[in-house]
């Protein structure tokens, strides 16, 4: 709200509320105060104000305004199931971008069952791991993470199942208990190997080779240490 809009808002009040007193820098101090807020949610807000009391206070046209944002993000049952190509600061920028488009009105009122698309109902992709979850709810769990369908599966670790987390084709590594923008440096590799026509490696025999080489090397060095010793007596 501008100085100019402050103005024909006062003069607004003053038509509603005869009795109350305004002076030539009534204008500024409500602008300042009211300046976050549009002219026309500010003048709705004071005709709700004005129909239960004889006075308007711009702290009750504010309350007025906040109650009637929040009721309209309500109705609008907001469901954002983000990106996985997106940082947990772009998703949470988007949401809140969302949120105050519904505040503003701009989305309208929305049932539960059309914010969650039920003329077209995503199908659970096979083997997904939905939890406790059935039904429409298992549908939308499992449709959160899955990788973009232009996205090259030849290239992208996503396009194989995560032998790691067991995360399926299509979706997102759970690290830590939760989707991660990252995938287990198994699934890159493999991801890597099938993309040259290499054999995946059995991680298993890897690492017990590994750790047999590393008892060995242990034994060694324990046995070079004990030779002086030997020779000594």
């Amino acid at each position: 709200m501008n100085s100019q809009e402050a103005t024909a808002l006062c003069a607004y009040v003053h038509q509603l509320c005869p009795q109350q007193r305004f002076n030539e820098h009534t204008p500024d101090v409500w602008g300042d105060v009211l300046a976050p807020y549009a002219l026309d949610e500010a003048r709705a807000a004071v005709v709700t104000v004005a129909s239960r009391q004889a006075f308007v206070a711009p702290a009750e046209i504010i309350a007025e305004i906040k109650a009637r944002r929040a009721e309209r993000i309500e109705l609008a049952n907001i469901v954002y199931d983000g990106d996985p190509t997106e940082s947990g600061a772009e998703s949470a920028a988007r949401l809140r971008e969302i949120i105050r488009a519904a505040g503003d009105g701009l989305t309208g009122p929305s049932s539960v069952s059309r914010s969650l698309g039920t003329a077209e109902r995503p199908a659970l992709p096979p083997g997904a791991d939905h939890g406790p979850y059935a039904g429409r709810a298992a549908a939308v769990r499992a449709a959160i993470g899955q990788m973009p369908a232009d996205r090259d599966t030849t290239k992208d670790p996503r396009g194989r199942a995560c032998r790691r987390c067991g995360a399926a084709p299509g979706t997102s590594c759970i690290i830590g208990g939760r989707r991660s923008r990252d995938v287990h440096p198994v699934r890159l590799e493999d991801t890597k190997r099938a993309a040259a026509g290499l054999p995946l490696l059995d991680h298993d025999q890897e690492e017990a080779r590994i750790k047999a080489a590393s008892a060995a090397a242990l034994d060694l060095a324990r046995h070079d240490d004990q030779e002086p010793e030997a020779e000594a007596s």
